[in-house]
């Protein structure tokens, strides 16, 4: 059994850009949930499969093969052998996989491949639901968070960066429609594992929360 970190929070966060600095620092694996989610949501856009059907969701994620590999130290995502990753971080896919995370033939599909991956490496998972569902074990728990318009912020710098043209006030709402979606769904919502330890990294620095959590696992 492996030595497990599971960062859970909201979108905007910055839950990948942490758990992969802390995942290089302690050599272990980093495993980009969201970014599975994200694959699969890129499948069913793909598909034109309708996000408020739940019958056709059911039936077109049995269809998709998604894998992690690593290249050159970084995490490549597979879709039925192609790489996507950078093709998953888009809005429209974004706010696909939100919806279609909460199907429960999605969510059994790809749990049992991060618990497989977690169980046979030292892992650092980020998500929404790792430290209360696919890790409830886990060796270390953080829920990390922002104002959402502190989120919003950064998604905009990204999006900016990209030469993307952008509205922040529409991202923040965005955003906030998000968090209600994925704190009041059904199936795994959001929340704070009771035994996690809560980081608000809103007036904190990457390398200050990376810290943090790297003197939680000593």
């Amino acid at each position: 059994m492996g030595f497990n970190i599971a960062i859970d929070g909201p979108a905007g966060a910055g839950k990948s850009t942490i758990a992969k600095k802390v995942a290089k620092e302690k050599g272990y694996i980093y495993v980009d949930t969201g970014a599975m989610y994200r694959a699969m949501a890129l499948y069913l856009i793909r598909n034109k499969i309708d996000p408020n059907d739940e019958n056709a969701i059911s039936a077109g994620c049995r269809s998709a093969d998604i894998t992690l590999q690593y290249e050159r130290g970084e995490q490549i995502v597979l879709l039925n052998g192609e790489n996507v990753s950078g093709l998953i971080r888009t809005e429209e896919v974004g706010n696909m996989a939100s919806v279609s995370s909460a199907n429960k033939d999605v969510r059994t599909k790809l749990v049992e491949l991060q618990q497989k991956l977690a169980a046979d490496a030292d892992v650092v998972m980020d998500g929404r639901d790792i430290g209360t569902c696919v890790l409830p074990d886990a060796d270390v728990k953080v829920y990390l968070t922002a104002s959402a318009r502190e989120r919003a912020g950064r998604r905009y710098k990204q999006l900016k960066a990209k030469g993307q043209d952008c509205d922040l006030d529409t991202i923040e709402k965005d955003i906030i429609e998000r968090d209600h979606r994925d704190m009041t769904r059904e199936i795994s919502p959001l929340k704070q594992a009771e035994d996690a330890v809560l980081i608000d990294s809103s007036d904190l620095t990457i390398g200050q929360v990376v810290r943090a959590i790297l003197d939680l696992c000593k």
